[in-house]
């Protein structure tokens, strides 16, 4: 039996992009900025681990064994602190997870919700796609402001291996 997977593999293009933005993020920011009275790189952390959380299921995940109570809150400032090479090595890892994720799935998956959850496939993955795009945003507009360059985003028809800024 031939699984239908048109669906799934432009999701697993648009998350390439999405990923490959998030990366150049990582390696653009200034971890220490300060955003809405937290640092930027709390900021990340919370991004990435959102979409570790999010975007398979929320409802069969593990904390990253690096984590701490609230570390990922936005709300709660941590005494821990983390360095660009542990959020490095943590998107490294998700960005692993999610693409054997997408090589499990068809698009008749896509409409089912995972065990546990009360969301589809498909809204779990459009989800963390606003949600990420969101913080994305934010953190690169700190970017800006500090540097006045435009951290590169990868669009549809960009080159994946150009520089990290336009």
């Amino acid at each position: 039996m031939v699984l239908n997977r048109v669906l799934v593999e432009e999701i697993k293009k648009q998350t390439t992009i999405l990923l490959h933005n998030l990366d150049t993020t990582i390696q653009t920011c200034n971890l220490g900025f300060v955003l809405c009275e937290m640092p930027i790189w709390k900021h990340l952390y919370h991004t990435l681990h959102s979409i570790d959380r999010w975007f398979i299921n929320p409802d069969r995940y593990e904390e990253p064994s690096f984590h701490v109570p609230n570390l990922n809150s936005l709300d709660i400032q941590s005494e821990k602190i983390l360095t660009r090479d542990e959020l490095s090595n943590y998107f490294e890892s998700i960005k692993n997870k999610i693409n054997q994720y997408l090589d499990t799935l068809s698009d008749e998956m896509l409409y089912e919700k995972p065990n546990g959850c009360n969301y589809t496939r498909l809204a779990l993955v459009l989800g963390q796609y606003r949600h990420l795009n969101c913080h994305l945003g934010n953190i690169n507009c700190t970017t800006i402001i500090e540097t006045g360059e435009w951290p590169r985003v990868v669009g549809l028809d960009s080159d994946l291996h150009k520089g990290l800024y336009e």
